[in-house]
């Protein structure tokens, strides 16, 4: 593995005003010294803008105190002159594509935007990095537990065929992998995937359950459970996700020469989930107690009235449950928020954000 020192370096994060990217970029500015970072986001309207607008102020913020430099630009990834006219301009040599869309039940409505973004976007970062001088020291770029679809063995392990993808979101995402594979054997470009299992905390994202069902929980509203409470998920708090990736941006896959003298290709894939799933309606009653523990949902709600157990939805899978054991061997790290802990981050978040 090749060690990366981030100190000085200049750091493309796209997706800075998403969930996983601006909390990403703000543990940057945090940790790390003298480095230039450049965020990117289109800030688009597929859940509520003023949750984008809220992450990027506590970004200038945190900008403000911190040695790093910090840029955003507001751009798409899907527009070619934006990216080329951003690696000319800033010369990034670490590069982690958080930016996607994302969302499995919204692909099977509105293909296009995951073709745009998920594909034509990543196809744009893959050139810029190919032609990016100085060379690109290493992609790293979100993946997702979605590309297992319906694997009936369990824990998830990076080893298993991934080859039967049940929505258009998880195809896109496999897609991502296969093309920094080739872009990886080609051009000697060192890219790390990393399969995110089920991402929550908060300031997360409203079209995830944990969010829906507490807006819908505080109008009074019924929440639907699917597969009738059934499902397990691996729920992988944000700072784990974000101190997971900062690691492997650190260590690049080493490059190397072959037998038949042509490049190896530096080239990785791994989980970050943690690797504990959590039976859905478990899930559920811990949110609610914490939801009344900080006062979102009165002492005396009646959860009972307000949910309802449905069946399975379609691209949904059963469970999602990650092996992390190349993550531990290689970086050191494992995700270990306890549940609880992270849905009270979220529900006081919810409670000062919502002034409820």
């Amino acid at each position: 593995m090749q060690n990366i020192d981030l100190t000085g370096k200049t750091i493309l994060v796209t997706g800075s005003a998403g969930f996983i990217g601006s909390n990403l970029v703000l543990e940057l500015l945090k940790s790390e010294s003298e480095a230039t970072i450049i965020g990117l986001d289109n800030v688009n309207d597929y859940y509520d803008v003023s949750i984008k607008e809220w992450r990027l102020s506590e970004i200038e913020k945190a900008a403000a105190e911190s040695s790093c430099s910090y840029h955003f630009i507001k751009g798409d990834l899907a527009d070619r002159a934006v990216i080329d006219c951003l690696f000319a301009d800033y010369k990034p040599t670490v590069v982690v594509n958080l930016a996607a869309q994302a969302g499995v039940r919204y692909s099977i409505t509105n293909p296009d935007a995951y073709i745009q973004s998920n594909l034509i976007g990543f196809y744009n970062i893959l050139e810029a990095c190919r032609h990016a001088e100085p060379a690109v020291e290493h992609l790293v770029y979100a993946s997702s537990s979605s590309v297992y679809g319906s694997n009936k063995k369990v824990p998830y392990s990076t080893e298993d065929k991934v080859d039967n993808p049940v929505s258009l979101y998880a195809a896109t995402k496999k897609s991502n992998e296969l093309l920094a594979h080739a872009y990886s054997k080609l051009y000697n470009i060192p890219s790390t995937g990393l399969r995110f299992f089920t991402v929550y905390g908060p300031a997360g994202r409203p079209d995830m359950a944990y969010f829906g069902f507490t807006n819908k929980l505080r109008k009074g509203e019924t929440i639907q459970i699917f597969n009738y409470g059934n499902c397990k998920r691996d729920f992988t708090f944000v700072d784990d996700i974000v101190e997971g990736v900062k690691r492997v941006m650190k260590g690049a896959p080493e490059k190397a020469v072959g037998e038949d003298g042509l490049p190896i290709p530096p080239y990785a894939v791994y989980n970050i989930g943690n690797s504990n799933p959590e039976n859905l309606l478990d899930f559920v009653t811990i949110l609610q107690e914490e939801l009344i523990r900080a006062e979102v949902l009165p002492a005396d709600y009646d959860f009972e009235a307000h949910k309802k157990l449905v069946p399975m939805q379609p691209g949904d899978v059963p469970v999602t449950y990650a092996d992390t054991g190349a993550l531990e061997r290689d970086y050191g790290f494992k995700p270990n928020t306890d549940l609880r802990d992270g849905l009270r981050k979220f529900a006081e978040w919810y409670k000062e954000f919502y002034k409820v």
